[in-house]
């Protein structure tokens, strides 16, 4: 039997079930989530047999039956799992961040490497300036990773289901790439306004004292949509592709070491579990960060006060991007974000499937049929 809630569902209403989700975005932004889920859902349609009665179609199986069961509980786990292990990562590398954006804010000062970065801030403002935005990065990736993590385990298992088992196992990277692209659109909406204030007090350390007063002053002066959305469309750009590599490569790493190592993903525990996270998640974090470079560094210049110019977003992110030029755009900071986003995603997968277990719950995997289990 299928997993979870859409066991009462019928082949259509659960295509609507992730529709609904995907088009309200999708209208309006021609994103690769859209384009991802545009063509999820002509595979389905090509799969899915021509209803010739009002008799209920067969239900489709997603998942071996050892797995399961996927209700609005396991959601939430996976929610609140997502949360801490993206505030938990994000949090201790805040030093890293704060040079990392420094080094792409101003290049020209900052121009003696990623170790050499650290001295200078430490020289120039003391130590405690390495934790520059810890409160909006906290609480801003913690939202962020409840929507995404949550919501990655959300479309993944329903898309699953609704493709059947045999399905699902032969586009499993497909159903990876717009589950994940799905629930990150969802995420930028309530992470956007934490960043931008993240990097304003990480590029002005004098605008204010705390977190909320930052919020206060950006609302107070630039308005709600110029002072936290300004950012959204590279967030968008950066985030969407970075989020899609990070669970697609991160799928099929772990699928690699598993098979290479003799490893059942299903029933491992203990440091063997732990292993598999980590060395999948690193490899996931450093092509994560090559893919979404060059849309972060034009995150962290377009949130800079008089960057870009006075005009709309696009003609200062195009301003920007000239300034800068492509070969800078990136690479500047690129050898630190590697270092800071390979180590953030093994962490991040190491803490979640942690978290699910002392939570009682088993993450989902794709089933191949073939293996007979």
């Amino acid at each position: 039997r299928p997993p979870g809630p859409s066991s009462h569902l019928g082949a259509q209403e659960q295509l609507a079930l992730a529709a609904t989700a995907a088009t309200m975005f999708s209208s309006a932004f021609h994103t690769p989530a859209s384009l991802a889920y545009s063509g999820l859902k002509k595979r389905i349609n090509e799969r899915r047999p021509l209803a010739t009665s009002p008799v209920a179609m067969p239900q489709p199986q997603a998942t071996s039956g050892k797995q399961g069961p996927f209700d609005l509980m396991y959601y939430l786990k996976g929610a609140l799992a997502g949360g801490i292990c993206c505030s938990l990562t994000h949090g201790a590398l805040t030093p890293v961040d704060v040079v990392k954006t420094r080094m792409q804010l101003e290049p020209e000062v900052y121009n003696r490497g990623f170790i050499g970065g650290f001295q200078q801030v430490i020289e120039a403002e003391g130590a405690g300036a390495l934790l520059t935005g810890l409160g909006p990065t906290v609480s801003g990736y913690f939202i962020q990773g409840w929507f995404k993590f949550g919501g990655v385990e959300f479309f993944k298992i329903n898309l699953a289901s609704m493709m059947g088992e045999q399905g699902a196992w032969d586009n499993r990277t497909f159903i990876y790439l717009g589950a994940s692209a799905c629930a990150e659109f969802i995420a930028d909406v309530f992470l956007c306004p934490l960043e931008a204030t993240r990097i304003r007090l990480v590029s002005e350390p004098d605008f204010a004292p705390s977190m909320m007063s930052a919020f206060s002053r950006l609302l107070a002066e630039e308005g709600f949509v110029k002072g936290f959305y300004s950012g959204f469309g590279p967030i968008l750009f950066k985030q969407i592709p970075y989020t899609m590599a990070k669970f697609a490569v991160q799928g099929k790493a772990a699928e690699a070491l598993a098979g290479t190592f003799g490893i059942n993903q299903e029933t491992a525990t203990g440091s063997t579990k732990m292993a598999l996270a980590l060395g999948s998640g690193t490899i996931a974090g450093v092509a994560a960060a090559i893919i979404s470079h060059p849309a972060d560094t034009l995150l962290s210049k377009v949130n800079k006060a008089g960057a870009g110019g006075d005009g709309p977003i696009m003609t200062r992110l195009m301003n920007i991007a000239a300034e800068t030029g492509m070969v800078k755009l990136c690479t500047q900071g690129l050898g630190a974000r590697c270092i800071m986003i390979g180590s953030l995603t093994a962490g991040q997968f190491a803490i979640f499937d942690t978290v699910m277990s002392t939570l009682g719950a088993k993450k989902f995997h794709f089933h191949n049929p073939a293996d007979g289990h």
